[in-house]
């Protein structure tokens, strides 16, 4: 997962000047890393440039809409990273693979939820369209044991949590620190108590 800033939940070093100015805008370089007949559709993904991104994926030429652009991430990731709604239908559209991993083991529905998107997240499930792939997805584990429902409490994002739930979600699934949705959110917030209550229930059960 790309997170501008960031690398595997670790802030990256002080020192590294020549990424500072992307730091503060919000984005990546990601020309650097980038194949250079992806560039166009990376940007695209990642500024929210839906006409660049259309015309991008129209003379794409040997190469795939799946293919890694960064960290493993496909331009579907570098969307819901950044939250951008109509990419992310675009390339949805295009045929982007809802189940695509980064190399974190994160699938784009990961990211949606981290950031909050609660729109983003409504349609990578409505486009899973399979009961069966839905599931997958919700189980889906990074490389730290979390699944998209982790990713949305530790965001304390309460829409999201309540549509991963009514999908489907395990609110007790322990990622690999032994700590389920629930242990993630701040005391007394709403994304705790609606966690709780779900763990309860299921416990319940």
């Amino acid at each position: 997962m790309a997170v501008p800033g960031r690398r595997n939940g670790m802030e990256e070093d002080d020192n590294e000047d020549e990424n500072a100015l992307f730091e503060e805008e919000g984005l990546e370089d990601l020309d650097s890393h980038t194949p250079p007949h992806l560039r166009a559709i990376a940007d695209a993904s990642q500024q929210g440039d839906l006409d660049a991104l259309r015309l991008a994926l129209d003379n794409l030429e040997g190469g795939s809409i799946d293919e890694p652009v960064e960290d493993g991430d496909t331009a579907l990731h570098l969307a819901c990273l950044y939250g951008n709604l109509s990419c992310v239908q675009l390339l949805l559209e295009r045929g982007a693979n809802l189940e695509a991993t980064d190399e974190d083991g994160a699938i784009p529905l990961h990211d949606a939820c981290a950031g909050g998107y609660t729109e983003i997240v409504q349609l990578l499930i409505n486009g899973a369209n399979d009961a069966a792939r839905v599931k997958r997805m919700l189980e889906t584990v990074d490389a730290e044991g979390d699944t998209p429902l982790h990713h949305a409490a530790r965001g304390e994002h309460a829409d999201i949590i309540r549509l991963l739930l009514a999908s489907g979600a395990s609110p007790t699934k322990a990622n690999l620190y032994g700590k389920i949705p629930s242990d993630l959110p701040e005391l007394a917030t709403e994304a705790r108590r609606i966690l709780e209550a779900a763990a309860g229930a299921t416990a319940c059960q």
